[in-house]
Protein backbone atom coordinates (compact mmCIF):
# COMPACT_ATOMS: atom_id res chain seq x y z
CA UNK A 1 0.00 0.00 0.00
CA UNK A 2 1.61 3.37 -0.73
CA UNK A 3 2.13 5.76 1.76
CA UNK A 4 0.26 8.81 2.09
CA UNK A 5 1.38 11.67 0.01
CA UNK A 6 1.72 15.21 2.07
CA UNK A 7 -0.09 18.36 0.84
CA UNK A 8 3.28 19.07 -0.91
CA UNK A 9 3.97 16.25 -2.73
CA UNK A 10 0.10 16.08 -4.16
CA UNK A 11 0.34 19.93 -5.29
CA UNK A 12 3.72 18.56 -7.01
CA UNK A 13 2.21 15.29 -8.92
CA UNK A 14 -1.09 17.84 -9.90
CA UNK A 15 1.23 20.61 -11.22
CA UNK A 16 4.32 18.65 -12.52
CA UNK A 17 4.15 15.51 -12.72
CA UNK A 18 0.84 14.77 -14.47
CA UNK A 19 1.01 17.28 -17.04
CA UNK A 20 4.41 16.17 -18.04
CA UNK A 21 3.05 12.21 -18.17
CA UNK A 22 0.32 13.32 -20.19
CA UNK A 23 2.76 15.49 -22.94
CA UNK A 24 4.59 12.29 -22.95
CA UNK A 25 1.77 9.75 -23.68
CA UNK A 26 -0.39 12.45 -25.50
CA UNK A 27 -0.49 10.16 -28.52
CA UNK A 28 -2.16 7.46 -26.94
CA UNK A 29 -3.69 8.43 -24.21
CA UNK A 30 -5.65 11.34 -26.16
CA UNK A 31 -7.74 8.79 -28.17
CA UNK A 32 -8.82 6.98 -25.26
CA UNK A 33 -10.13 10.51 -23.60
CA UNK A 34 -12.10 11.75 -26.67
CA UNK A 35 -13.71 8.25 -26.71
CA UNK A 36 -14.56 9.24 -23.52
CA UNK A 37 -15.99 12.39 -23.61
CA UNK A 38 -17.85 11.23 -26.54
CA UNK A 39 -19.77 8.49 -24.51
CA UNK A 40 -20.22 10.88 -21.31
CA UNK A 41 -22.18 13.34 -23.74
CA UNK A 42 -24.10 10.59 -25.35
CA UNK A 43 -25.24 9.37 -21.84
CA UNK A 44 -25.76 13.07 -20.83
CA UNK A 45 -28.01 13.41 -23.84
CA UNK A 46 -30.14 10.14 -23.49
CA UNK A 47 -31.13 11.23 -19.84
CA UNK A 48 -31.91 14.40 -20.91
CA UNK A 49 -34.56 13.53 -23.18
CA UNK A 50 -36.04 11.17 -21.12
CA UNK A 51 -36.43 13.82 -18.30
CA UNK A 52 -37.95 16.35 -21.04
CA UNK A 53 -40.49 13.77 -22.34
CA UNK A 54 -41.37 12.64 -18.46
CA UNK A 55 -41.38 16.37 -17.16
CA UNK A 56 -43.72 16.73 -20.55
CA UNK A 57 -45.92 14.35 -19.91
CA UNK A 58 -46.56 14.74 -16.32
CA UNK A 59 -46.40 19.20 -16.89
CA UNK A 60 -49.67 17.61 -19.96
CA UNK A 61 -51.22 16.15 -17.07
CA UNK A 62 -51.33 18.33 -13.97
CA UNK A 63 -52.64 21.11 -16.60
CA UNK A 64 -55.51 18.96 -17.50
CA UNK A 65 -55.95 18.74 -14.13
CA UNK A 66 -55.91 22.15 -13.37
CA UNK A 67 -57.99 22.98 -16.21
CA UNK A 68 -61.17 20.74 -15.02
CA UNK A 69 -60.72 22.31 -11.73
CA UNK A 70 -60.74 25.93 -13.39
CA UNK A 71 -63.87 25.05 -15.37
CA UNK A 72 -65.52 23.85 -12.25
CA UNK A 73 -65.12 26.80 -10.14
CA UNK A 74 -66.10 29.11 -13.33
CA UNK A 75 -69.27 27.07 -14.05
CA UNK A 76 -69.77 26.99 -10.08
CA UNK A 77 -69.58 30.58 -9.75
CA UNK A 78 -71.68 31.46 -13.18
CA UNK A 79 -74.40 29.64 -12.56
CA UNK A 80 -74.90 28.39 -8.46
CA UNK A 81 -77.11 25.67 -7.83
CA UNK A 82 -80.40 26.59 -7.71
CA UNK A 83 -81.64 25.91 -3.53
CA UNK A 84 -84.16 23.12 -3.04
CA UNK A 85 -87.89 24.07 -3.43
CA UNK A 86 -89.47 23.83 0.09
CA UNK A 87 -92.08 20.51 0.41
CA UNK A 88 -95.67 21.53 -0.82
CA UNK A 89 -97.94 21.37 2.46
CA UNK A 90 -99.98 18.62 2.10
CA UNK A 91 -103.12 19.89 0.79
CA UNK A 92 -101.04 21.04 -2.03
CA UNK A 93 -99.29 18.06 -3.09
CA UNK A 94 -100.17 16.25 -6.21
CA UNK A 95 -101.83 13.05 -6.30
CA UNK A 96 -101.01 9.94 -8.15
CA UNK A 97 -102.98 9.09 -11.02
CA UNK A 98 -105.93 6.94 -10.40
CA UNK A 99 -105.71 5.74 -7.14
CA UNK A 100 -107.29 2.51 -6.39
CA UNK A 101 -110.82 2.78 -5.09
CA UNK A 102 -113.81 -0.31 -4.62
CA UNK A 103 -116.30 -0.75 -2.30
CA UNK A 104 -115.54 -4.56 -1.78
CA UNK A 105 -113.09 -5.93 0.44
CA UNK A 106 -109.98 -6.84 -1.29
CA UNK A 107 -109.64 -10.65 -1.75
CA UNK A 108 -105.79 -10.96 -1.95
CA UNK A 109 -103.58 -10.06 1.10
CA UNK A 110 -103.41 -11.33 4.65
CA UNK A 111 -106.28 -9.00 5.67
CA UNK A 112 -109.12 -9.04 3.17
CA UNK A 113 -111.44 -7.07 5.09
CA UNK A 114 -110.09 -3.50 5.13
CA UNK A 115 -111.63 -0.97 3.27
CA UNK A 116 -110.02 -0.23 0.31
CA UNK A 117 -111.74 3.40 0.45
CA UNK A 118 -108.89 4.54 3.26
CA UNK A 119 -105.83 3.28 0.49
CA UNK A 120 -107.22 6.00 -1.74
CA UNK A 121 -105.71 8.61 0.73
CA UNK A 122 -102.11 8.91 2.03
CA UNK A 123 -103.48 10.40 4.85
CA UNK A 124 -105.12 7.59 6.16
CA UNK A 125 -101.91 5.38 6.10
CA UNK A 126 -99.77 5.11 9.72
CA UNK A 127 -96.80 6.16 7.96
CA UNK A 128 -97.17 10.46 8.27
CA UNK A 129 -96.27 12.32 4.98
CA UNK A 130 -96.18 9.01 2.93
CA UNK A 131 -96.06 10.80 -0.14
CA UNK A 132 -93.36 13.12 0.76
CA UNK A 133 -91.09 9.82 1.90
CA UNK A 134 -88.48 8.14 -0.02
CA UNK A 135 -88.26 4.25 -0.61
CA UNK A 136 -85.42 4.41 1.51
CA UNK A 137 -87.08 6.28 4.08
CA UNK A 138 -90.31 3.95 4.05
CA UNK A 139 -88.58 0.54 4.13
CA UNK A 140 -86.91 0.85 7.70
CA UNK A 141 -90.55 2.23 9.09
CA UNK A 142 -92.82 -0.63 7.99
CA UNK A 143 -90.91 -3.11 10.51
CA UNK A 144 -92.87 -1.40 13.42
CA UNK A 145 -96.53 -1.80 11.50
CA UNK A 146 -99.24 -3.91 12.52
CA UNK A 147 -100.51 -6.60 9.64
CA UNK A 148 -103.42 -3.66 9.05
CA UNK A 149 -101.53 -0.78 8.53
CA UNK A 150 -98.41 -2.73 6.30
CA UNK A 151 -101.70 -4.06 3.95
CA UNK A 152 -102.83 -0.52 3.77
CA UNK A 153 -99.26 0.51 2.69
CA UNK A 154 -98.96 -2.45 0.62
CA UNK A 155 -102.73 -1.71 -1.28
CA UNK A 156 -101.86 2.03 -1.39
CA UNK A 157 -98.40 1.88 -2.55
CA UNK A 158 -99.26 -0.60 -5.45
CA UNK A 159 -102.46 1.34 -6.48
CA UNK A 160 -100.05 4.99 -6.53
CA UNK A 161 -96.33 4.56 -7.64
CA UNK A 162 -95.55 0.81 -7.03
CA UNK A 163 -92.33 1.09 -5.81
CA UNK A 164 -90.69 -2.37 -6.05
CA UNK A 165 -88.65 -1.88 -2.83
CA UNK A 166 -91.48 -1.05 -0.18
CA UNK A 167 -93.48 -3.70 -2.11
CA UNK A 168 -91.03 -6.48 -1.56
CA UNK A 169 -90.11 -5.59 2.01
CA UNK A 170 -94.05 -5.55 3.32
CA UNK A 171 -94.46 -9.40 1.31
CA UNK A 172 -91.59 -10.21 3.46
CA UNK A 173 -92.64 -9.00 6.48
CA UNK A 174 -96.35 -10.15 5.67
CA UNK A 175 -94.64 -13.75 5.19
Amino acid sequence: MPERKGPLDQLLDLTVYAPLGLMMNLDEVLPQLVERGHQQVSMARMFGRFAVQTGGKEARRRLEQMTEQVTDLVAGAVAPPAPPAPPAPPSARPRAAAPLRRSEPVPSGPSPAIDTELVADAGHLAIPDYDALSASQVVPRLAGLASEDLEAVRLYESANRGRKTILAKIAQLQA
